[in-house]
């Protein structure tokens, strides 16, 4: 019985003749053979039925890369010349599994770059393009067990690159002729594994079409990866720290500081005098200004805090993770975000950072007024417009550890769009309730974490809201105009909103879901009640972007 596992980085080619560069292959990375069956490294199997040259093959591609004339070998000393033709159809077969590895060796026998599987896709190589190459201006370069890996958006496949292949890229930068100069074995992995640019010269996609150009590679590479699910070894519930973490709890715990108490709405007194659904939706807009003679009070804004964030319950998932229910969905229940109001201006609160602490319906004092709550203060002043400081800034920040403890690969745009569920939430609470409100594009994690001394990494901002009275001169009555309020002196704009998310779902483990059930109340508050909730809406601001 053989059994032999491939290790990153544990094999080097075989010799080639001096001055080559040889093409070589083996079995995937984690990948075993023993007995007639291939297993995987992440745990699945592919039984076959091998005459003994292919079993030969097999057990020489499993111990590390062979050129094709020593498989060729292997075969024909066991099968014949006749077994040529049923071990190049089982290596199709292999290919299309993802299950064999290429590589090239440089002329000392080593690897010089590798074609490796980093999602689930095939890996049967392109032909060497002809004529003029260039590296795609979407592809990224990645350290990967000690090399540098290229690999291009959505795709399954990368190509790591030893010291002398990386050493090449600065001259396919540019459309390039490759000719002795770049070895054509290289070429074929790097167009195999879509690294290369369409196109050539006098007709460059990249350069010329609106569906590349529009693309920032960054932006691409997020969207292609988190809407991919091919090109990530794991996507969704994979609980990719499961076994390194303990998962945090539902609820952050409380800070050293000063807490407030916050009065407790009457939901029942709410229901009977709120605005319907259809009225709060249709009055929606995004009010850049507040009224400085009448401020949002303390009243107010923990009824706001109540309506859309607080904790209605806790139960602990079949995972061992401890969940929530909020008026607002989460999939998963995993409720990752915390929403922290920044006080300029509220009558019975002094000014300041503060967090909402969803439990105990609580505002915990994260920091006094000071220059590094000056600097949000501003940055959220400037992307509104408004002549003078907002009453206050509602900052969204996500614990990123409850929701990447459970998922891989859509834990971040998951986290974003928790982020839309909540702005639309609180559009609609603060429009019933006659307050302004104005979502923002954009912010600056990096002052969040100056002024409430959180580590990123673990938990920064995703979202802000201005938040305030609303203004005498805003119309707020049934069929009022549905322009948008603009800062004193601006002209009064319309901002392209995002199309609705659809109508809100039970909550359950797979995904975006709502905390309840569709809707049953005819108010806002009873929709609240019921978990309704819908998107976020999108637009743009002065230096930063604010929602329509």
């Amino acid at each position: 019985m053989t059994r032999t596992t491939i290790n990153p980085g544990a094999a080097q080619a075989s010799a080639p003749a001096p001055g080559a560069y040889t093409p070589t292959s083996r079995l995937a990375r984690g990948a075993a053979f023993e007995d007639g069956r291939i297993t995987t490294r992440a745990g699945g199997s592919v039984a076959l039925r091998l005459g003994p040259g292919a079993t030969a093959a097999l057990l020489a591609l499993a111990e590390g890369d062979q050129d094709e004339a020593a498989v060729t070998a292997h075969v024909v000393a066991h099968d014949g010349e006749a077994g040529l033709l049923r071990w190049h159809m089982l290596r199709a077969r292999l290919e299309a599994a993802g299950l064999l590895e290429h590589a090239v060796s440089g002329p000392d026998g080593t690897v010089f770059a590798r074609l490796v599987t980093v999602g689930r896709g095939g890996t049967a190589l392109k032909p060497a393009p002809r004529g003029p190459v260039r590296v795609s201006r979407h592809a990224l370069l990645l350290p990967a067990d000690g090399t540098l890996a290229l690999r291009a958006p959505g795709s399954p496949l990368a190509v790591e690159l030893g010291p002398e292949a990386a050493a090449l890229l600065p001259g396919l930068t540019a459309w390039t002729d490759p000719a002795g100069r770049v070895p054509a074995p290289l070429l074929r992995l790097l167009a195999t594994a879509g690294a290369l640019a369409p196109g050539g010269p006098g007709a460059d996609p990249e350069a010329e079409d609106r569906g590349t150009l529009q693309w920032d590679p960054l932006d691409r590479a997020f969207h292609a990866r988190t809407r991919t699910p091919a090109a990530a070894p794991g996507y969704g519930g994979t609980y990719p720290l499961g076994d390194r973490f303990a998962p945090e709890p539902v609820a952050a715990p409380a800070g050293d500081g000063p807490r407030v108490a916050l009065p407790v709405p009457d939901l029942a007194e709410i229901d009977a005098r709120d605005l319907t659904l259809t009225q709060a939706i249709e009055r929606r807009t995004s009010t850049r200004a507040h009224d400085p003679a009448a401020p949002i009070t303390l009243a107010q804004l923990a009824e706001l805090l109540h309506r859309t964030v607080r904790i209605r319950s806790t139960f602990t998932g079949s995972d061992g993770q401890e969940l929530a229910d909020r008026p607002l969905p989460s999939g998963g229940a995993v409720h990752e975000l915390e929403v922290y109001p920044l006080v300029s201006r509220c009558e019975g609160l002094e000014p300041g950072l503060y967090r909402y602490a969803p439990d105990r319906h609580e505002l915990d004092l994260v920091g006094a007024p000071g220059p590094a709550t000056a600097a949000l203060v501003k940055e959220a002043r400037d992307a509104t417009m408004m002549t003078g400081d907002p009453q206050v800034v509602l900052l969204v920040a996500a614990r990123f550890g409850r929701v990447m403890w459970k998922y891989e690969t859509v834990a971040y745009p998951l986290i974003l769009k928790h982020v839309g569920v909540l702005y639309q939430t609180v559009y609609l609470v603060a429009t019933a309730m006659g307050l302004a409100v104005c979502g923002l594009g954009g912010g600056d994690t990096t002052a969040f974490a100056a002024a409430s001394g959180r580590d990123p990494l673990l938990e920064g901002t995703v979202g802000e809201l201005v938040l305030g009275s609303r203004p005498p001169t805003e119309p707020a009555a049934p069929g009022a105009p549905a322009t948008e309020a603009a800062a004193p002196g601006t002209a009064p704009t319309r901002s392209p909103a995002a199309e609705p998310a659809g109508p809100a779902a039970p909550e359950t483990a797979a995904g975006p879901s709502a905390a309840g059930a569709a809707a049953t109340g005819s108010t806002v508050a009873g929709a609240a009640a019921a978990g309704a909730a819908a998107a976020g809406a999108g637009g743009r601001g002065a230096r930063s972007s604010t929602t329509g």
